[in-house]
């Protein structure tokens, strides 16, 4: 596999489960804004986008000054577009930048180079940035910017400390030593008495200091985020599902598995699911479930892995109370590919029968649980999911990438309801971020595809949600898009 040497920024929002829990609509909005100034500032930079889940960026750049000159171009724009925004609403970034050698698979990269900085990232302050040593040596006297040593920092699945300097703006070093000037202690060529005392104390306390043992600088904890509330019914988050096939062009499917799994939770009555955008937030991070359950304000974490090989697929479950830690149930399926779905049922039953959760029969076959798989056809199933990635991603280009995919599971099985409900979600997108050249004849093609969803499946959930979506921005909608495009009913 290819490698090279670059730097890597890494950003996330700092309390997006909080923003998100107090307003959704407005957080995707500013996050909507704020992403399109860090991606446009990563660009006059040089820098290249390289991926993002939910409220995360991940971005190289082939130099190290460009990556933190626009590290601190971001905080600076983003603290001035925050400033317009009453103080409960506004959305502060932590970025990492690390030195690093990667390897490189097609538009990817992977390594430790990226864990280091997306640690860094966990380190800084909201609308603060941190560097490694390896940066700091490559920008200290290129750049007009202060420095503050937090030392060497032992970071969770990293083999060796990491030092660790916090990025000031403002130009200035914290505690930097002042110079005396020693030709003040002479006189007409003659050392005063007093100047005499003090350079004799000066070289005791050099020696004495000198002898001393190395300082040694504790480990800096990250800032620990509020524990939400847990709600009044049973609540749990999904994780990514860990890719085990040893192939990175593997990821799309894990996710994939792992995203569906969400969408069948969240139709059970009785049962509070967390979004795909604060969960798969802790995608590459090291899992503590019960920090997890703390800042997502649930009571269970599902997480897995997923291991898929020519026909056959291999998926470990493990459903565990994130108050206690306590592993509550783990399961093993091997099965042919072709029984995936049914495995995704019998998963969901598990946890419905695991947690206790009191349903009625006819709520239990809520939409492709034990009544029904989406599609007959593997190979559109499989294009879904590698959809699903690049639209997660949130570019223009991805979704345009994400289209491509759903059209051609399109082609492969014309009957595939939620393939017609996630194009209809593409081309919502793109004039909901602006992407669109002709906002509205998307908003009419949008329209059209939820309902041809619904005509195939009026319990399709994703198509009920678009239709929803689409047929209240007529009715005086705050969303950005024309309240009047004259294709809406």
């Amino acid at each position: 596999m290819e490698r090279k040497l670059t730097a890597i920024l890494c950003a996330d929002v700092y309390g997006y489960s909080r923003l998100m829990g107090g307003d959704e609509e407005a957080t995707l909005a500013t996050l909507t804004a704020h992403r399109k100034i860090i991606d446009n500032l990563i660009e006059r930079h040089h820098g290249r986008f390289v991926n993002s889940a939910g409220d995360s960026v991940l971005a190289e750049f082939a130099s190290v000054v460009e990556a933190v000159n626009g590290a601190v171009d971001v905080q600076t724009k983003l603290k001035a577009e925050n400033a317009k925004l009453p103080p409960e609403r506004r959305m502060e970034f932590r970025i990492g930048v690390n030195l690093g050698d990667v390897m490189v698979e097609g538009d990817q990269i992977y390594g430790d180079g990226i864990n280091v900085a997306a640690r860094l990232e966990s380190l800084a302050a909201p609308g603060g940035i941190c560097i490694s040593g390896k940066v700091h040596e490559e920008v200290r006297s290129k750049l007009p910017l202060g420095y503050e040593d937090l030392g060497e920092q032992t970071v969770k699945n990293i083999a060796h400390p990491v030092h660790v300097w916090r990025v000031l703006s403002n130009g200035t070093t914290p505690h930097r030593e002042t110079r005396r000037n020693p030709r003040r202690y002479w006189r007409g060529g003659v050392l005063s008495s007093t100047g005499l005392a003090i350079v004799v104390g000066t070289i005791v306390l050099v020696q004495h200091v000198s002898l001393k043992p190395p300082r040694t600088h504790a480990s800096i904890p990250p800032q620990e985020k509020p524990a939400l509330p847990l709600p009044s019914i049973p609540s749990i988050a999904v994780l990514p599902f860990t890719n085990l096939s040893g192939d990175p062009n593997q990821e799309y499917f894990s996710d994939g598995i792992a995203d569906q799994l969400i969408g069948d939770l969240s139709r059970l009555p009785g049962l509070f699911v967390i979004a795909r955008n604060s969960s798969f937030g802790y995608k590459g991070k090291p899992i503590k479930e019960q920090e997890i359950g703390r800042e997502l304000g649930v009571k269970y974490v599902l997480e897995g892995s997923v291991r898929k090989a020519a026909d056959q697929v291999r998926i470990g479950v493990e459903l565990v109370d994130a108050s206690t830690g306590t592993e509550m149930w783990t399961q093993r399926y091997d099965r042919p590919l072709a029984d995936i779905f049914a495995m995704q049922d019998e998963i969901v039953g598990k946890v419905v029968t695991t947690l206790g959760l009191v349903l009625k029969l006819e709520e239990m076959n809520a939409p492709h649980w034990g009544k029904s798989q989406p599609t007959t056809n593997l190979e559109a199933f499989d294009d879904m999911l590698r959809a699903s990635q690049y639209f997660n991603r949130f570019s223009k280009d991805d979704n345009a990438k994400a289209r491509r995919w759903i059209e051609k599971a399109i082609e492969l099985d014309p009957t595939y309801a939620n393939a017609y409900a996630f194009l209809s979600a593409t081309y919502k997108m793109a004039v909901l971020f602006q992407w669109s050249e002709n906002p509205q004849a998307d908003l009419a093609r949008s329209y059209e595809l939820a309902r041809k969803a619904l005509a195939l499946d009026d319990s399709d959930g994703s198509a009920l949600s678009s239709y929803v979506t689409l047929i209240g921005c007529k009715g005086g909608s705050t969303r950005p898009w024309p309240k009047e495009s004259g294709v809406l009913p």
